[in-house]
């Protein structure tokens, strides 16, 4: 049985119900999937529901990038950047700035 979500949750209900399903697939698969989702301007996931003909949420997402940062990867870029490694929003400011540096770098893919 299904617990009753407070009325504040809204919409939010039908995602809270959502199940994610993980595929494994071949390496092949999971390029091809990657590389159409950055073409069309997509998450891996919205271009699976794409292939699979199943509604894509037309919601904005936040353009954003995400890694995972152990203790120890904190205490070397706070080394590398000269900071405390407990000032990780300091931190995260720096790695920002380094990612836009990269960019720059990079022939730029088309823009929409």
């Amino acid at each position: 049985m299904m617990p009753k979500f407070p009325a504040r949750w809204g919409e939010a209900e039908s995602a809270l119900k959502a199940v994610q399903v993980a595929f494994d697939v071949e390496e092949a698969v999971l390029r091809a999937v990657r590389y159409a989702a950055f073409c069309n301007e997509l998450s891996p996931s919205d271009q699976i529901r794409q292939v699979l003909d199943l509604p894509i949420s037309s919601r904005p997402k936040r353009p954003r990038l995400t890694v995972s940062l152990s203790e120890a990867d904190y205490i070397v870029l706070a080394e590398r950047y000269g900071l405390a490694a407990e000032d990780k929003l300091a931190i995260k400011e720096r790695v920002t700035n380094d990612l836009i540096a990269f960019a720059f770098t990079q022939s730029s893919p088309p823009s929409s």
